[in-house]
C-alpha cells in the first residue's frame, strides 16, 4: 500500500520541519523527491538523509514568491506526479498591529508563493497525464486564532486555491486537496520560544502543547503520514478536501 515507485514529486519548503518529514515519507515509499527550498544548507541536511535511506532526492534554490524563477526551476525539474505545496512563513499580529510590508510579505509567500508553484506544476501534471496537488493550509483557516491576521487571510486563499484547482482540473485527471495542521512542534516552535521566552520555555511549550485537546503539539512525521496517504492511489478518489489534523483543536475546544 501507498507505493509511490516511478512517482516523481516536487516538495517547496522541504529541507526542514513538515516539508522534511513529507520528503523523507514520499521517498521512503519509492518517489523520486525534488526539494524546492531557500536555505540550501537544510536541503543539502535532508538530501543525504533521504539518500543515507536509500532514497532519491535533488535539491533546487528558488524563492517560491518569484514567479520567474518557480517557472525556470519546474522546467528544469520536467515532468512530475505529485506537487506538495509547503513553502511558508510566520508573523504574529492582529490586524491594526500588521504593518503593511509584514502583510505583504506574507501574501507574498503563502499566497502568490502557492499561485506560483501552481502555475508552474500544472503543465508538468499534464505531460504526466495528471496527478496530485497537496496545499498547506492551516486550522487558521478554519476557525479564529489570536494575533494571526494576516497569517490567517494567507491560509484561508490556499484553502480557496485548493478547491477552486480541484475543481477547474478534475478532468484532467489531476487531484488537489490540502491539509489544515494545528500547531506542530517543529524548529520553528523552538525558535520561537528562544526568542520570546527564553526564561520560561518548559511552561511556555507545555501551554502551547495543552492548547491541542490531546494535550501535546503534532509530530511532522503525521503530517508527513497524512500527505503520503493523499498522494497514494489509495486516496484516488479523493479531491476538493480540507484535511484538519489538529488533536481535535477546530471540533473539542470549548
Amino acid at each position: 500500500m501507498f507505493s509511490l515507485q516511478n512517482k516523481k514529486a516536487v516538495v517547496t519548503g522541504g529541507g526542514s520541519g513538515i516539508g522534511k518529514a513529507i520528503a523523507l515519507a514520499l521517498t521512503k515509499q519509492g518517489a523520486e523527491v525534488h526539494i524546492i527550498e531557500l536555505n540550501m544548507e537544510q536541503a543539502a541536511s535532508t538530501l543525504v538523509e533521504i539518500g543515507n535511506g536509500g532514497g532519491k532526492a535533488f535539491s533546487y534554490a528558488c524563492d517560491v514568491s518569484d514567479h520567474q524563477q518557480v517557472i525556470d526551476t519546474f522546467s528544469r525539474i520536467g515532468s512530475i506526479n505529485i506537487l506538495v505545496n509547503n513553502a511558508g512563513i510566520a508573523h504574529v499580529g492582529k490586524v491594526d498591529t500588521t504593518s503593511e510590508n509584514d502583510f505583504d510579505r506574507i501574501m507574498n509567500v503563502n499566497v502568490k508563493g502557492v499561485y506560483n508553484c501552481l502555475y508552474a506544476a500544472i503543465p508538468q501534471l499534464r505531460l504526466s497525464g495528471g496527478g496530485v496537488i497537496v496545499n498547506m493550509a492551516s486550522i487558521a483557516s478554519l476557525v479564529g486564532l489570536p494575533d494571526r491576521f494576516a497569517y490567517s487571510a494567507a491560509k484561508g486563499a490556499v484553502k480557496a486555491m485548493t478547491m477552486s484547482v480541484a475543481k477547474d482540473y478534475l478532468n484532467e485527471n489531476i487531484r488537489c486537496n490540502s491539509i489544515s495542521p494545528a500547531r506542530v512542534h517543529t524548529p520553528f516552535v523552538d525558535g520561537f520560544l528562544a526568542k520570546n521566552y527564553p526564561d520560561n520555555i518548559p511552561e511556555m511549550f507545555e501551554k502551547l502543547s495543552k492548547s491541542q485537546p490531546i494535550g501535546r503539539m503534532g509530530k511532522p512525521e503525521e503530517i508527513g503520514a497524512l500527505a503520503l496517504f493523499l498522494c497514494s492511489d489509495e486516496a484516488s478518489f479523493i479531491t476538493g478536501c480540507d484535511y484538519p489534523i489538529d488533536g481535535g483543536f477546530t471540533t473539542l475546544n470549548t
